[in-house]
């Protein structure tokens, strides 16, 4: 079995999904950004946690999508509160039309996306949709808790984590997890499952916060240095808040406090101090942690060895990506 056959199957059924028509303002914006690709790791990791345990694993494609497009309906909100420009290197939705639009749009997305798990059988149903719920708002505890830190400087590596977890973190544990119900996992498997999203989730997270700060700017996709720039409460800057003391600690805060700088000046400077207290090494550490318990977590799962090594060996590549 290849990826490809994953992707295919999720491609083949992205373009058979109807949202709505009419009218088109309310379904164009749905089709647009649902079109913008992305990398589809929840969807595919959905996919291959079925194919752990069933042969049957295409059963598993629409509610695969139905995580996609809750995922999709989750940046699209996004961006309207971080006002966002781009989305993929193309213009966000509230740009592209509104607001407005972007608001009900999404708030659509959301609906179809229950539509599409109603896809799962019958004896598994309840579950998948209770879980499915409680993931999909604890992501806007996540959301909401990212928001509240904008205001804070007294935000601590253990709430930065929690936040994490919930924002982006549980709804790859779920991905996972969702794939293991449909194929009737028993508990303790699907039980890895989440957990091993979970760690893998907040590894990938971390990871972008390191990317962000030392990343390639060709492989990273995005302007390296903007959370230093925007004073983004990373786990970086958390971790740095924490370590420093005395002369560092001032230019630190001096930094952070000013209203007016040269951007890659700030970027400079806030890299070199990150780089005296030793961050890059400790956040390399709790990422490998991370990943490390992860793939941990998938191997106790209950399967097939040759199936249960595709998803570890998949896992590890999507884990040395630079992008």
């Amino acid at each position: 079995m290849s990826p490809a056959v994953f992707i295919e199957a999720l491609q083949q059924e992205l373009q058979l999904t109807q949202y709505g028509q009419y009218p088109p303002e309310l379904y164009d914006p749905i089709r647009y950004i649902m079109s913008l690709g992305g990398k589809r790791m929840r969807p595919l990791m959905t996919l291959m946690s079925a194919y752990l345990f069933t042969d049957d694993w295409k059963k598993a494609v629409r509610p695969a999508l139905a995580v996609e497009v809750f995922h999709n309906f989750t940046l699209m909100h996004d961006d309207i509160m971080d006002q966002a420009p781009l989305r993929r290197g193309q213009p966000t939705v509230h740009e592209k039309w509104n607001p407005n639009i972007a608001i009900l749009s999404g708030d659509v997305m959301l609906v179809r996306a229950y539509e599409l798990m109603l896809n799962v059988d019958a004896d598994q149903l309840k579950p998948a949709m209770a879980r499915f719920t409680q993931t999909a708002a604890e992501v806007c505890e996540g959301q909401q808790m990212d928001m509240n830190f904008e205001t804070r400087w007294d935000v601590t590596e253990a709430e930065y984590i929690d936040m994490i977890r919930l924002k982006t973190s549980v709804l790859l544990g779920y991905a996972l997890e969702l794939g293991g119900l449909i194929g009737k996992a028993d508990a303790e498997s699907v039980a890895h499952l989440y957990e091993g999203g979970v760690n893998i989730g907040l590894g990938f997270q971390l990871k972008d916060d390191l990317l962000d700060v030392y990343g390639d700017p060709a492989k990273f996709g995005k302007q390296v240095g903007g959370d230093i720039i925007a004073n983004k409460k990373t786990f970086l800057l958390i971790e740095a808040l924490e370590q420093a003391s005395g002369s560092v600690k001032e230019e630190l805060t001096d930094w952070l406090n000013r209203s007016e700088f040269d951007k890659a000046e700030k970027v400079k400077a806030v890299t070199t101090i990150y780089d005296q207290l030793g961050i890059r090494q400790i956040t390399e550490a709790r990422i490998n942690s991370y990943f490390a318990k992860g793939l941990k977590n998938f191997d106790q799962i209950k399967a097939d060895a040759a199936r249960k090594d595709f998803l570890i060996q998949f896992t590890q590549q999507l884990i040395e990506r630079e992008s």
